[in-house]
């Protein structure tokens, strides 16, 4: 038998790593603006043409590189910032595997042109599925542009796995963010298909912000500083009255580096507790420095997940110092922003467990249930798990309690009739409908959305809504994320009874709305309508479309609290009973409750 395992060619090993550092086009965009942050550029100019399908171009004026070290850096393992093991451990720099351009150059047609200062000339080079195809000398300015040209173009799988031009867009917008937001000194641009998406002039840490974020936040930032031994921190973070119902803006940097990280996020949310909603999250671009060593980035291959040394100071840090910058600007209550106060003093950690609260923890029920032997058998009527035995048993007849499931019956046979006369409204919120057994309490926001959630289907299925046109149409101007996310969205808006049209940079002019949009609320009903479908956005179960309907539903419904006519509750209710599943909205939220004559007679004693 031959010999069966062998090395495999470069360019395939190449293409297997590319999988893991080349996800998508925002993958090669992220690498490419860090190689040129790294390679000291002041000026850093991205182009993507077909959303980074067709090309992806960085231009930076970097220190630019020799004749031998362009034709190095496509070897993997090539890399000018790590000498020996020790520099793993203490990692300054943005990019520094040595795997970002081969990777590129294994999955799509690559040209690099590289000059520095004190050579004459400059290198081009011409790469394709890891081969060099040409190299020769170009005349050139200082710095480095690499261009790649028809990504996934010889793994046509890989091709077929991207979104849409729209999606991967947005995708790129967000890497071509993180790296911006890190360094306000830098001069970036971003244009796609030959539109400039962003123009952002160096300046300081809050107008880099307010130049990517939008003007919304100029008056609306709240500076966090605070320095120790151990670490610093710096940034901002939004006032609560900036909260909004996706995460969206929230930015955390360790060492310039963007991270995720949900231990860090709940520090930040903690610190606003009582402040925002629930439901809200707050706007916070964060910086965190210490020492490298005192960190691990090597725990996910984009780098984007990092592992402290000790989480525990680092999450007691971040939450006082949000907590005192809210306190010094009289945001929030008097605050405890002892920044020395680590988690080590809540009450479950520093008090001991003292014999009495050990014996009163033992002497439950529920503490029994657990820890007799075979405790199946043991569960007592009294136990906190009894209604689960409930549960279970609860579909076997009992001898003394079993009685015909006859009433479920007629409820299933005979659906009550609501009544549409003599309705009344309680609280500006509910609806009290009388029907032939009792009568309906009906929530009319839930009701509505119920209503405008069918409209909304039966119109993207072919029965496009009416739409008003504006007198005097307005333009709404949105932050390139979402001004991507609209885009996407138009097709479907259309048969909505929205008439929108790009006009410029991130700008739409609103040509018209539906009839039941009034007039000079249509930006915001567009703002509130994005907010929503972002807000559903991490969500996969749902398509497209069906984020849109339910954001509209949900964004346009008449709002708990709002007084109506008595012709406005009757057509609510007679709109709501010709649908086709009345009972709750697309969420899953009842939209009315059924109370019967016999319930409200035995409250009565009758």
């Amino acid at each position: 038998m031959p010999d069966i395992i062998q090395l495999l060619p470069d360019n395939i090993a190449n293409q297997i790593a590319a999988g893991e550092v080349i996800q998508r086009p925002a993958s090669a965009v992220k690498e490419l603006l860090e190689n040129a942050v790294d390679a000291g550029a002041t000026e850093i100019n991205l182009m993507v043409n077909d959303a980074g399908k067709a090309l992806i171009q960085v231009i930076d004026n970097g220190k630019g590189m020799s004749e031998t070290d362009a034709r190095m850096a496509f070897e993997r393992h090539a890399t000018s910032k790590i000498k020996n093991i020790e520099d793993l451990f203490k990692i300054k720099t943005m990019g520094f595997r040595g795997e970002a351009l081969a990777s590129i150059a294994a999955v799509a047609q690559v040209e690099l042109k590289s000059k520095r200062e004190e050579d004459e000339t400059g290198v081009f080079i011409e790469i394709e599925n890891s081969q060099v195809i040409k190299q020769e000398p170009i005349a050139m300015q200082t710095g480095t542009s690499i261009a790649m040209k028809n990504l996934f173009f010889n793994v046509p799988a890989r091709r077929n796995f991207l979104k849409s031009n729209a999606a991967e867009l947005r995708h790129i917008v967000d890497e071509f963010i993180r790296v911006a937001m890190s360094f306000p000194e830098i001069f970036f641009s971003f244009t796609s298909n030959g539109q400039q998406v962003f123009h952002l002039e160096k300046g300081s840490m809050k107008q880099r912000i307010v130049q990517i974020l939008g003007n919304s936040y100029a008056a609306k930032l709240v500076p966090v500083q605070e320095q120790t031994d151990y670490m610093n921190i710096y940034g901002f973070v939004g006032k609560p009255e900036t909260a909004k119902k996706t995460r969206g803006d929230q930015y955390f940097f360790v060492n310039n580096r963007f991270i995720k990280s949900a231990y860090l996020n709940h520090a930040v949310m903690n610190a606003f507790n009582e402040m925002i909603a629930k439901d809200s999250f707050p706007m916070y671009t964060l910086f965190i420095d210490l020492d490298p060593s005192q960190l691990d980035i090597n725990v996910h291959p984009t780098k984007q997940e990092i592992k402290f040394e000790d989480e525990k100071i680092v999450y007691a840090f971040v939450q006082s110092a949000i907590k005192h910058a809210l306190a010094q600007f009289s945001i929030s209550p008097t605050l405890d922003f002892d920044l020395d106060a680590s988690i080590q003093s809540l009450d479950a950690v520093s008090k001991p467990f003292t014999e009495e609260k050990k014996s009163s923890a033992s002497s439950s029920s529920l503490y029994n249930t657990f820890t007799k032997k075979n405790q199946s058998h043991f569960v007592e009527s009294k136990s906190e798990l009894k209604h689960w035995r409930d549960f279970y048993e609860k579909d076997k007849p009992q001898p003394d309690t079993f009685k015909p499931q006859v009433e479920v019956t007629a409820l299933i046979t005979q659906n009550p009739k609501p009544e549409t006369q003599n309705l009344l409204q309680l609280h500006n919120s509910f609806i009290v409908v009388q029907t032939n057994r009792g009568y309906f309490l009906v929530h009319q926001q839930n009701a509505h959305e119920r209503i405008l959630y069918e409209r909304f289907a039966l119109a993207v299925e072919g029965k496009p809504i009416a739409t008003q046109q504006s007198l005097f149409p307005a333009t709404i101007e949105l932050h390139a994320a979402d001004a991507v996310l609209l885009k996407e969205l138009l097709p479907d808006m259309n048969h909505l009874g929205y008439q929108l049209e790009p006009f410029g940079n991130n700008t739409f002019v609103i040509q018209g709305t539906p009839a039941d949009v009034s007039q000079g609320n249509e930006k915001t009903a567009i703002e509130k309508m994005l907010e929503q479908y972002k807000h559903f956005s991490s969500d996969l179960k749902y398509s497209k479309r069906e984020k849109l309907l339910r954001s509209l539903a949900l964004q346009q419904s008449v709002k708990a609290g709002t007084s109506l006519t008595d012709k406005e509750i009757k057509v609510l209710i007679d709109d709501l009973f010709n649908c086709a599943i009345p009972n709750s909205t697309a969420n899953g939220k009842p939209t009315y409750l059924e109370f019967k004559k016999e319930e409200l007679d035995k409250l009565f004693g009758r």
